[in-house]
């Protein structure tokens, strides 16, 4: 299982790669789709519940 060190790294490179061989709006691309990713991650997991937060 990776650690939060490891997916820190793999993360940068790939955005570090989107960067360097698509130009800024492949670097953003990524960074969003990288995001979203996390999010639905944390919720399918179970570590992040957006009904919580909705309810104020």
């Amino acid at each position: 299982m990776m650690n939060t060190a490891t997916t820190g790294l793999a993360a940068g490179m790939a955005l570090g790669f989107a960067a360097y061989f698509g130009g800024f709006w492949a670097f953003l691309l990524v960074l969003v789709l990288g995001t979203v990713g996390l999010i639905v991650g944390l919720v399918v997991q179970g570590d992040l519940d957006l009904h919580a937060r909705r309810q104020r």
